[in-house]
């Protein structure tokens, strides 16, 4: 036996861990529970003799990042949906190019007022609520368009539309949270990617599915009909989705997976401030270099996939559907590039590093991208837009990390929604700026208009300090196997 902490203690041991007669002891030191579920069950010894808090890993985190990531996509889709075939919506609904530019930057706009409550209520009511208020939004979005398929109602889309964008408020900032809450130290840095990963593959199918189901035809009724197929689809998943959640997310596990979790839980007071949080955040000069940089190439990324149909007519006419495909194979590849860094993360730990390479070759791939995508080879367009998603859209999951060791203990949602907050407000002023550069002077001048802030965004990711707190604090208490009882 080892003697207990007054911490521990108060952890009660007898209720939290079970009985010894609810679990038998595994080949590799896991535990099998009451309910079946392997877990891995250790207590740690602290440097200065005491026992530190026990930890538990239950499969049942996999189900949620899972379920998190599904709710993600049907959210992430629907961002694209409609600027991936701009040129059919103008036709249908009798707008103009920009209204319908609109339609993907309200998710941008949306999140800029409203992101300190949704933190807010991400820290005080958890993930469980936020993912409940970020499933009833998105479905309730998805129906109301529904009712928009009629050439007079683009007011009602731009309702359902905005309807989603406040979705996603209960969205963006919660993969980095729900890694930490749900998984061990030495796979956080891959949950959060796959929590990311969600959000990328919605991103795809917005890119490939609505050209394939919406077609460019001239017959408004036909168009209409297409339309309703699409909003239809969209609402199904959305309903079963948010059941799911109802039934399955759970707010987190009875025993914290790492050290840093289990410290966050008994050192949290209950007069915790949020605006003191907040204030403590804007005063760390490295975070907010890395809430600059990251805002630059996010808000580039969120510029090309909402230009992306308008960039890719004017090269190549009549091309809409191969346009949806090289967004999707900027998005597929950044997802391989999300889970490679990943696992590189939590294998090597150089956050400041791997991020700064990333960085760097986001850039490289842009300057590729601008120099090529007048060549009049679709092919080529296809090889150089993998290219740079993998680097830029591989670098979300990255800064959500990097921002978490330098804010720790910090709310993790918290220092993700300041990061979001930042991509939104950058996407949309590169988003118009870079509309009103292509309409006067062409998708190259367009296109170098982004280098610059990429290459501002790599040089200031240079000077941000790698100082890992949440890694310090795991050190701090190495695990060292022992026998409870």
């Amino acid at each position: 036996q080892v003697r207990l902490s007054s911490k521990v203690k108060s952890f009660q041991l007898d209720q939290k861990m079970g009985s010894r007669s609810d679990k038998e002891p595994t080949e590799n030191g896991s535990h099998v529970g009451a309910k079946g579920q392997e877990v891995s069950v250790q207590a740690e010894c602290v440097p200065n003799g005491d026992s530190a808090l026990p930890t538990r890993l239950f499969r049942r985190r996999w189900a949620i990042v899972f379920l998190f990531s599904c709710y993600s996509l049907s959210n992430a889709y629907q961002w694209i949906q409609y600027g991936i075939i701009n040129n059919v919506i103008t036709k249908f609904y009798k707008v103009d190019g920009f209204a319908v530019d609109w339609l993907s930057m309200v998710y941008m706009l949306a999140y800029i007022p409203f992101i300190f409550p949704a933190t807010w209520f991400l820290d005080w009511k958890g993930l469980r609520f936020s993912a409940l208020m970020a499933n009833a939004l998105n479905c309730a979005g998805t129906w109301i368009k529904v009712a928009s398929a009629r050439p007079d109602l683009f007011w009602v889309t731009m309702l359902g539309q905005c309807t989603s964008a406040l979705a996603q408020l209960f969205i963006l900032g919660m993969p980095s949270s729900l890694a930490s809450v749900w998984f061990g130290a030495e796979e956080v840095s891959t949950a959060c990617s796959i929590g990311v990963f969600g959000n990328q593959l919605g991103i795809a199918i917005g890119f490939l599915v609505p050209p394939m189901l919406v077609p460019n035809v001239n017959d408004m009724e036909e168009l209409a009909f297409h339309l309703r197929t699409m909003f239809y689809m969209s609402a199904g998943v959305a309903t079963f989705l948010f059941v799911l959640v109802i039934i399955v997310f759970q707010e987190k596990p009875e025993i914290p997976p790492t050290q840093s979790q289990a410290q966050a839980r008994l050192s949290r007071p209950e007069e915790y401030s949020y605006a003191a949080s907040i204030m403590r955040l804007l005063g760390n000069k490295h975070f907010m270099l890395l809430v600059v940089s990251y805002g630059l190439n996010v808000g580039c990324f969120y510029a090309i996939s909402t230009l992306l149909n308008q960039m890719i007519m004017q090269h190549y006419p009549d091309e809409e559907v191969n346009a949806g495909r090289i967004g999707l194979t900027i998005v597929i590849a950044g997802m391989a590039g999300s889970l490679i860094c990943g696992i590189w993360l939590d294998k090597t730990k150089t956050y400041k590093q791997t991020t700064l390479i990333v960085y760097i070759l986001s850039l490289v791939g842009m300057l590729v991208y601008a120099f090529t995508l007048n060549l009049g080879h679709l092919w080529v367009v296809f090889l150089t837009a993998g290219v740079l998603g993998f680097f830029m859209t591989g670098y979300l999951p990255l800064g959500f990390e990097f921002a978490v060791e330098l804010t720790f203990p910090e709310s993790e949602g918290t220092s993700s929604g300041l990061l979001n907050c930042s991509a939104q407000i950058f996407g949309i002023i590169f988003t118009i700026g870079q509309a009103k550069i292509i309409e006067k002077w062409g998708t190259f001048a367009g296109n170098i208009f982004l280098c610059i802030f990429l290459l501002i965004g790599t040089i200031m990711t240079g000077f941000i300090k790698s100082d890992l707190r949440r890694q310090k604090a795991n050190q701090q208490n190495e695990a060292q196997p022992v026998n409870v009882s």
